[in-house]
């Protein structure tokens, strides 16, 4: 689809506003060096971005306690989980004047296809699914191949174990699949107390993201998970069997130390599917881990994995050293990429 073209008032009034923009913040930036040389901000110090409003940034101290600050116009923009280096104003308030190295970073496309950071420094991505509603093998190999592309590693979480049936049915041998790849499992379940305690000892020590499909239970985890905080639950239809989105805003919590010790946990907005148009046919291939032993083995340096002589990939398959579920799964990814 092609962009829309502006007028040339609607083109003079966005220039404005952006230029409006840039002017307060050049202004501010001027007070805030003043301030600065005057000796009005106190030493600086390391947080941690909780929340972030634009150029406002809500940063946790070293007590554990949020300060409201502002961003420095030469500094780039920040993302939750951001470690920063901020100075105490006068009133309460502070400025960030620098930002540390990330160790990670969670990107998701925008509805322009570009890639935007959302997150940062994060230690694991758990992939929530649940026994209600159903999970589709797709989305989930989806969310692997997006977490595998990030670098940050991934672990499903099943959630609702209490209706699962007691031989596990056919998710508790789609789980063992998984589990076989080398990827951690963790079942859990807000039905009892006793349920979360696998969770919780997979957060120990760790800065986690909670991404999956609507209806998953998401809002109800980290509700047990932060009894100090609230977030709204949206209801589970039944005649679909599916949810509603509930979580509009990224925002850094710390977990309870009597249950979890130094667990923190990034509340990021629910997605219905995550989005791989951003990534190339290679980086989907490679999102496949099982695949990684036989990629480059291949007869021709070019081979697409579908029908052409000599392929590995396709002699792992009929080998059975690649599940063909997988495979197909792998196949429907890059036909929607295609598309």
């Amino acid at each position: 689809m092609s962009k829309r073209k502006l007028s040339r008032q609607q083109q003079w009034r966005v220039d404005k506003v952006q230029a409006e923009r840039a002017s307060r913040a050049e202004k501010r930036d001027v007070r805030d060096a003043e301030k600065l040389a005057a000796g009005e901000y106190g030493a600086e110090q390391p947080g941690r971005v909780m929340a972030h409003f634009g150029r406002t940034l809500e940063v946790r101290n070293a007590e554990g306690t949020p300060v409201r600050c502002h961003l420095r116009a030469n500094l780039e923009g920040m993302v939750t989980g951001d470690r920063v280096i901020w100075r105490a104003g006068q009133e309460g308030s502070g400025v960030v004047v620098a930002r540390e190295e990330r160790d990670s970073v969670l990107k998701r496309p925008d509805a322009r296809g570009q890639l935007k950071p959302v997150a940062a420094n994060i230690d694991q991505i758990l992939i929530v699914f649940a026994v209600e509603p159903a999970p589709h093998p797709n989305l989930i190999d989806r969310y692997l191949v997006a977490a595998e592309a990030t670098g940050i590693a991934p672990v499903l979480v099943l959630n609702k174990i209490d209706l699962l049936p007691e031989d596990g049915g056919e998710l508790g041998k789609l789980l063992e699949r998984y589990r076989a790849l080398g990827y951690p499992v963790v079942r859990t379940t807000t039905a009892n107390e006793e349920g979360l305690e696998p969770l919780r000892q997979q957060l120990e020590s760790r800065t986690s993201v909670f991404v999956g499909q609507s209806g998953v239970g998401k809002s109800s985890l980290i509700d047990l998970l932060l009894p100090d905080e609230s977030l709204r639950i949206g209801a589970l239809s039944e005649d679909s069997r599916k949810g509603t989105h509930t979580t509009t805003t990224a925002r850094l919590y710390t977990m309870n130390r009597d249950e979890v010790t130094d667990g923190e946990l990034i509340d990021s907005p629910g997605i219905r599917e995550f989005g791989l148009v951003h990534l190339t046919e290679q980086e989907v291939t490679d999102g496949f881990i099982e695949f990684r032993p036989f990629i480059g083995y291949c007869r021709f340096r070019d081979c697409r994995h579908r029908e052409e002589p000599g392929c590995a990939l396709l002699e792992a398959v009929e080998t059975g050293k690649i599940h063909p579920e997988r495979f197909a799964s792998y196949r429907r990814i890059l036909d929607s990429l295609d598309a």
